[in-house]
Parts: structure tokens; sequence; C-alpha cells
């Protein structure tokens, strides 16, 4: 297995050369990554809905070594990062972080939303700062009203 130090390094400098080519290929690429979520994903978030979504990023939050905390309510389930280990790489870099670096997670959690029927909104908050919020909702009128409310919400397909 590749080591997350490196992976996190590789996946940056990708996301730079794929923008270098055109944003197209990025979106593209993201696609694809989200394409492989929704198999291993859509059917199980569809079932089980935002509490599905908590049970999966309960098991991220250990896996990545993620500082952050879950939150699951009538309305929504939310993943507050606090240190994000991903960003925090790819800043921590000599090669300089890619500007858009944490689009990717809207980039594959967006076409698993949509086949699972799922309303996800991303507030980065900063590009330089290794923290963020993501909220998932059942509702598409209450996760529009929250994504108005963010102070850096990732549309990475607009």
């Amino acid at each position: 297995m590749i080591p997350s130090d490196h992976f996190v390094r590789y996946y940056n400098e990708v996301f730079k050369a794929l923008e270098a080519k055109g944003h197209q290929h990025l979106q593209a690429y993201w696609r694809e990554i989200g394409e492989l979520q929704k198999k291993e994903l859509a059917e199980s978030f569809r079932r089980g809905g935002i509490k599905a979504c908590y049970e999966y990023w309960a098991r991220i939050l250990k896996e990545e070594n993620c500082v952050g905390r879950l939150t699951l309510t009538d309305d929504y389930f939310e993943f507050r990062m606090d240190i994000c280990p991903s960003l925090s790489k790819a800043l921590d870099n000599d090669a300089g972080a890619f500007a858009f670096y944490c689009d990717h997670c809207m980039g594959w959690i967006e076409p698993l939303m949509a086949a699972s029927g799922l309303h996800a909104v991303q507030d980065v908050e900063s590009r330089t700062e290794a923290h963020c919020l993501l909220r998932v909702y059942v509702d598409k009128q209450k996760a529009d009203a929250f994504a108005r409310q963010c102070r850096l919400a990732v549309k990475p397909y607009d």
C-alpha cells in the first residue's frame, strides 16, 4: 500500500497536471472517482440515508486519522473536519498545494449523492487552512439554504 504521505502528494500533482490540460480534465477525473464510489456506496446510502453516511464517515474518521466531529440530526449528517490530514500534507509540500485541492472531495461526493438521492454541501471555509464542514441532507431545499450560509461552498462542476 502507498503511504498516505506519498499518495496525497501524488494526488496533488495529478490535480495540477489535469488542471493545466483544462478544467474539464480534472472534472472528468473526479467524476470517474465518483463512479467508483457510487459502485461501493450508493445502494447503502439509498437504503440507509443520512444514518448510513454517518456510519461511513465514522469509519473514515478513524481510518484516515482525521481530527473531527460527526453529528446526526433529523435533518442532516454533519462531518466537521477540524484538521484534515490530506490538505495538511498537501500544504506541507515543497511543490505547493494545488489551489483547489479541497474541491476533490465534492468532486467524488456529488455524483455519489445524486445516485443516492441525497444532497451534500461542503463549506471549505479556507483554501489555506486544513479544516472544513460537510453536511448531507435528505431535503434539497434545506441543503440549498445551508449552502447560501457557507463561507466557501464548493461546486466542482459549475
